[in-house]
């Protein structure tokens, strides 16, 4: 196994990086399935209808 400068192993530095974005990535992916789920709760919503252009021209 190759060493850098700090000592540590190269793929010790590589499983590092890939654990940050695999948690990053989780984190991204949590976040749409939020905003997804409170788009979906919001056009279901019958408290909340949707309202048409009712201005008088």
């Amino acid at each position: 196994m190759t060493r850098d400068m700090t000592g540590k192993a190269k793929s010790d530095d590589r499983a590092e990086r890939l654990a940050q974005q695999l948690r990053a990535n989780l984190r991204r992916r949590k976040a749409q399935a939020r905003a997804r789920a409170d788009n979906d709760e919001t056009a279901a919503d019958p408290a909340a209808p949707e309202r048409e252009n009712d201005e008088d021209g």
